[in-house]
């Protein structure tokens, strides 16, 4: 077991990423709050608390989001930093698809993430589609540090866990690009499944579209029934183009969505930091208390 008297106070890095809550719990939104309370459930000790304090004093050199893999570099003590991975095994194309069609039945969802934004529903979407959301235990994750500490997770893991979140907070399509699907792909398909893709041609799913002309709600296109009596088809007509959820559609919305649409502004006028600064802003003058 390594002696750990030898190395001293971590080495202070410049530009450094750092945690935006300076005290008291990290995590604003529903998704990044779940998230870690998922990992703090797994009951890890200390490591966890060091590693919050990696993550405030900005510790963490860069973070990256693949799908089924985080990387980050941390800085300890030593010269060298660590490299950290996290890997939460990708959902399949075929569980893509079955929860693609799940979202695009309900209109709500479909607005809600075009928007930007994540419903708090989305997590009971995955499980009925058979895929967890978030990690049901701490044996779903794969944790990688090439620092001398053998415990799992170390502070330096600890600490990109925390970063996470917040990238979490400030992106929720980072969560599902980590699941295995990228913003541009998800919205894209939920278009074409809602038959709304820019492209002109109605969906035949939902026979809308650019030029669908009347009846574009309706599941069924009268132009796919060639010679068919339109009193045959009167009961089938406004059928939906795919079964909808029993679930009540809700449309809340968080005070930081129009920056989370907008992504973080340029060096030049502030950076994250301003960011930051609006967010506070708009929850401070009556837009509502972040969830």
């Amino acid at each position: 077991m390594a002696d750990f008297r030898e190395y001293g106070r971590p080495r202070k890095v410049d530009g450094g990423l750092r945690a935006r809550t300076a005290r008291g719990a990290i995590g604003q939104s529903w998704w990044s709050r779940r998230f870690l309370d998922v990992l703090e459930s797994f009951a890890l000790g200390t490591r966890l608390t060091r590693g919050r304090s990696y993550a405030r004093a900005g510790q963490v050199v860069s973070l990256d989001v693949a799908p089924g893999e985080v990387t980050a570099v941390v800085q300890g003590s030593r010269a060298r930093p660590y490299q950290v991975s996290i890997r939460f095994r990708p959902l399949s194309e075929r569980v893509w698809g079955r929860l693609e069609k799940l979202l695009a039945a309900q209109a709500l969802f479909s607005a809600r993430l075009l928007a930007g934004d994540v419903p708090p529903e989305l997590e009971s979407v995955f499980a009925e589609a058979g895929a967890p959301l978030f990690p049901a235990g701490v044996g779903e994750l794969t944790q990688r540090c090439d620092c001398p500490d053998f415990a799992v997770p170390c502070k330096h893991l600890a600490a990109t866990f925390y970063l996470l979140a917040e990238a979490f907070d400030a992106d929720p399509f980072q969560l599902l690009h980590w699941r295995g699907r990228d913003r541009a792909r998800l919205l894209a398909r939920l278009r074409a499944l809602r038959g709304t893709d820019p492209g002109g041609e109605p969906d035949r799913l939902t026979g809308t579209g650019a030029g669908a002309g009347a009846g574009a709600g309706a599941g069924l296109a009268l132009a796919d029934l060639p010679g068919e009596p339109l009193a045959g088809l009167l009961d089938r007509f406004w059928v939906a183009p795919v079964p909808l959820p029993d679930r009540p559609p809700t449309l809340a919305t968080e005070p930081e969505l129009l920056l989370r649409q907008l992504g973080p502004p340029g060096a030049a006028i502030g950076g994250p930091g301003l960011t930051e600064r609006l967010r506070r802003g708009y929850t401070r003058f009556g837009v509502g208390d972040p969830e």
